[in-house]
């Protein structure tokens, strides 16, 4: 037997699938949360239609509100003939329902973003409060979806990059929060549409790829056999 077989027991551990050899902790965000680009952008198409509508039909709120609805419909069947995952078209088609209800009851273009700018509001507050309790909501997330639960908080780096990583989306919420809501008080729905579509999807996917930069040193160095406090899965 040589040097190198007496180095190994004679079983080699078998590598459960949510291992960190397997799991891309800096892409499942984007894989399984989110659905991929493609998710992203379906869920966001009834807003994106609605802004377009309501510029383009001399600001009749309810009849955009009907064609983003028509057209959130439209992507859904088409995902449902070509049986895709319909996760993130449903959570678009509440989304623009709810917008609607709300812009019917106020009678205003400006209505419709309300939720948006309620969710916004909600979002930077779980994410900043999460980061000054010490439970980064990146890492609360990927811990859920990688099956590795919240062992990473006994590992002082990961609950550094954790920390950092969800501090881009803080940024990404407070930016909106900032640029959207004077345009809402000020009822220009124009350049309030025109922001949250800017801001909406390419601003996500702008945090997405940072937090990716943010987490891939870390997760890099470890899959190549680097120091790690964190247990792997038994």
């Amino acid at each position: 037997m040589s040097d190198r077989d007496s180095e190994h027991p004679e079983h080699e551990p078998v590598i459960e699938p949510q291992s960190a050899e397997d799991i891309r902790e800096e892409r499942v965000l984007l894989d399984r949360a989110l659905g991929g680009w493609r998710g992203i952008i379906d869920s966001g198409l009834p807003t994106v239609v609605f802004v377009i509508a309501y510029l383009t039909t001399g600001n009749n709120v309810m009849l955009s509100v009907w064609i983003a609805v028509g057209a959130g419909g439209l992507v859904a069947a088409w995902r449902l003939i070509r049986r895709e995952p319909l996760q993130q078209i449903f959570a678009g088609l509440i989304g623009v329902g709810i917008s609607a209800f709300v812009a019917s009851r106020t009678g205003t273009g400006e209505g419709y973003f309300i939720p948006g700018l309620l969710q916004n509001a909600g979002y930077l507050a779980a994410f900043l409060i999460s980061i000054l309790v010490g439970w980064p909501l990146v890492g609360v997330i990927v811990g859920f979806l990688t099956g590795r639960g919240v062992r990473w908080r006994s590992d002082r780096e990961l609950r550094r990059v954790y920390a950092a990583a969800s501090w881009i989306w803080v940024g990404l919420f407070g930016l909106r929060i900032l640029v959207q809501f004077p345009l809402y008080l000020a009822g220009w729905v124009g350049a309030l549409g025109f922001a949250k579509v800017v801001m909406g999807v390419p601003l996500f996917i702008a945090a997405g790829y940072f937090t990716y930069l943010v987490l891939r040193p870390t997760f890099e160095a470890r899959r190549a056999g680097g120091p790690s406090s964190e247990p792997e899965p038994d």
